[in-house]
C-alpha cells in the first residue's frame, strides 16, 4: 500500500516513471537516461511550474495543487479521463469521519432477484472491492471465479484455474488491478482493501508490479473471452450497471452476439443447469462476506 500521508506524491511519481520522453517531444537519450520515464525537472518544465514546487508535490510537502496545475500535470503525464478524476480526488480528498467497525457487505435483494430471473444471461453482483455478492447459475457455470463468496481479484491472481479460464489472462491482469484502484478511489485505508492488497502483494509478483503502476481504469463495458471445459471458447460482451440502492455495488451482465458460435455455446451451457438450481434464488445469493 502507498504511504497514507502521501498518496498524491506516490501517484505522481508512479505516473512520471511510466511516461515516455518521446511522447512529450523529448529525446529518449538512447538508453543513457538514469531514471525511468521523465525527470522531475522535465515534468515541472512541461507543466509550467517550478522544479521546487513539483518536488514538494512528490514529497508530500504540498498536497493541494490548483486546478490549472492538475490539468497541466495530467497533460504532461498523458492521463486519461479516469486517471485525471483520480488525480483530482487525491488532490481534493473528502473529509472522512472516523471509520466505524466494518460491516459485511450485503447484496441488494432487488439486484439478486433481478439477475436470478435472467436464465440465459450470465450475471453477477460485485461489491466495492470486487467481492462476488451474488451470481446467477449461468454465471457460476461459465466461470468458477464468479461464484458467490469469491473475490474476483484474488481468484484472478491466485487461483490456477483462472489462467485456463481466461485466454487473454495477461491483458486482463492489468485491467483487473486498474479496476480495483478505480473502485477504491482515494480511500486506500479501508481495512477490507488493505487486507486484500496486502495478501495479493505477498503472493503474486504480477499483482505487486501492476499495483505499483497506479493505473486507474473503470471497466464499464467491453469484451472478454472465456475458455470452458464443456462448451469450448466463448467471446462475450459485458455491461456494468450501478446498483443505486446499494452504493458501490455493480451488476455485471454478459451477452453473446446474436447468431454467433458463442451464443450457441452459451445456450448449450444454459441447458446443462437443472431447473431446480435455475429457479432457486438462494443459489444466487451470498450475503455473508
Amino acid at each position: 500500500m502507498a504511504d497514507g500521508d502521501n498518496r498524491l506524491g506516490e501517484y505522481l511519481r508512479a505516473r512520471r516513471e511510466l511516461a515516455r520522453p518521446a511522447d512529450v517531444g523529448l529525446p529518449d537519450g538512447h538508453g543513457r537516461r538514469r531514471v525511468p520515464g521523465l525527470r522531475r525537472e522535465e515534468v515541472a518544465m512541461l507543466a509550467g511550474v517550478s522544479a521546487d514546487y513539483y518536488v514538494r508535490l512528490e514529497q508530500g510537502r504540498d498536497k493541494h495543487p490548483s486546478e490549472p496545475v492538475i490539468e497541466s500535470l495530467a497533460r504532461v503525464l498523458g492521463l486519461d479521463d479516469d486517471a485525471v478524476a483520480h488525480l483530482r480526488e487525491l488532490a481534493r480528498p473528502a473529509t472522512r469521519r472516523r471509520r466505524p467497525h466494518p460491516r459485511p457487505e450485503r447484496v441488494s435483494p432487488g439486484a439478486a432477484r433481478l439477475i436470478q430471473s435472467w436464465a440465459f444471461t450470465p450475471a453477477l453482483v460485485v461489491g466495492r472491492y470486487l467481492d462476488v455478492l451474488a451470481a446467477n447459475p449461468l454465471a457460476a457455470a461459465l466461470n468458477s471465479c464468479q461464484r458467490p463468496g469469491a473475490n474476483q481479484v484474488r481468484s484472478f491472481f491466485l487461483d490456477p484455474v483462472a489462467r485456463d479460464v481466461y485466454p487473454d489472462w495477461e491483458a486482463l491482469a492489468a485491467d483487473t488491478v486498474a479496476s480495483l484502484r478505480a473502485a477504491a478511489g482515494a480511500d486506500l485505508d479501508d481495512p477490507r482493501l488493505t487486507e486484500l492488497v496486502g495478501e495479493l502483494s505477498l503472493k503474486s509478483e504480477v499483482f505487486r508490479r501492476l499495483w505499483a503502476r497506479h493505473d486507474v481504469r473503470a471497466k464499464l463495458a467491453g469484451t472478454k473471452r472465456f475458455r470452458h471445459p464443456m462448451v469450448g471458447e466463448l467471446t462475450l460482451e459485458y455491461e456494468t450497471l450501478a446498483v443505486t440502492s446499494a452504493p458501490g455495488q455493480l451488476v455485471i451482465a454478459y451477452h453473446a452476439e446474436p447468431g454467433s458460435p458463442s451464443e450457441q455455446a452459451l445456450a448449450l451451457l444454459s441447458s446443462t443447469i437443472s431447473p431446480a438450481v435455475a429457479g432457486n434464488p438462494a443459489a444466487a445469493d451470498h450475503t455473508r462476506m
